[in-house]
């Protein structure tokens, strides 16, 4: 009898795609930047220790048995004589309310508009892209169209306003060439949310004369 050996092989695995490292997040993932507002917590700030001053100097004297400041007093005798309908009474209250609405709306709101937010590749890193230098970048990229003669680009949040003069060519033609440019060009930012484009292309003006 012979011995046969059979050499058995490993089923292949299938290639798998090499680790880089980064975790790529949905577009969708990636919130609005936040401001610090750093001026209105300033002035929130010192309007609140001025007053706090004033009030606890003028508490710290009445304990001590001197009399009220004739601010306190004065104030004192309005707020009791006054009626709630009085007009000086409604415009303290609207003005009041107008501040705490306006605290209000800078603290629920995230500000920062000018900061448009870009694709994280990385958990840890946020980066964002101004809007003047997205409207520049997508500028450049129109005046490449052929025909294109001169354009004006505003990016916003939502929307890239795209108006472009065409000095020969078809405007039909110059239209297309010049969205599928600025879709490429769009894509290319990087942004976690892409601006819808709004191209328009005329012809430039005749001069008078």
């Amino acid at each position: 009898m012979s011995d046969t050996t059979t050499d058995e092989q490993p089923p292949q695995q299938p290639p798998q795609a090499p680790d880089t490292g980064a975790t790529v997040v949905e577009p969708g993932a990636t919130g609005r930047f936040w401001s610090t507002r750093r001026r209105p917590s300033a002035v929130a700030a010192l309007v609140l220790l001025a007053a706090s001053v004033l009030l606890l100097s003028d508490l710290a004297a009445v304990r001590a048995g001197r009399s009220a400041t004739a601010a306190r007093r004065s104030l004192a005798r309005e707020l009791s004589q006054r009626p709630l309908d009085d007009v000086w009474v409604l415009v303290g209250a609207g003005v009041a309310a107008a501040l705490g609405l306006w605290l209000l709306i800078l603290a629920l709101t995230p500000g920062v508009r000018g900061i448009l937010p870009m694709r994280r590749t990385n958990p840890e890193i946020r980066a964002g892209l101004d809007r003047k230098a997205a409207s520049m970048v997508l500028r450049d990229r129109a005046m490449e169209v052929p025909g294109v003669q001169s354009a004006r680009v505003k990016v916003g949040r939502r929307k890239a306003d795209v108006r472009a003069v065409a000095h020969f060519r078809e405007l039909e033609e110059v239209g297309a060439d010049l969205r599928a440019r600025l879709e490429e060009a769009v894509r290319g930012l990087g942004l976690s949310r892409p601006p819808s484009l709004a191209v328009r292309v005329r012809r430039p003006e005749r001069k008078k004369g």
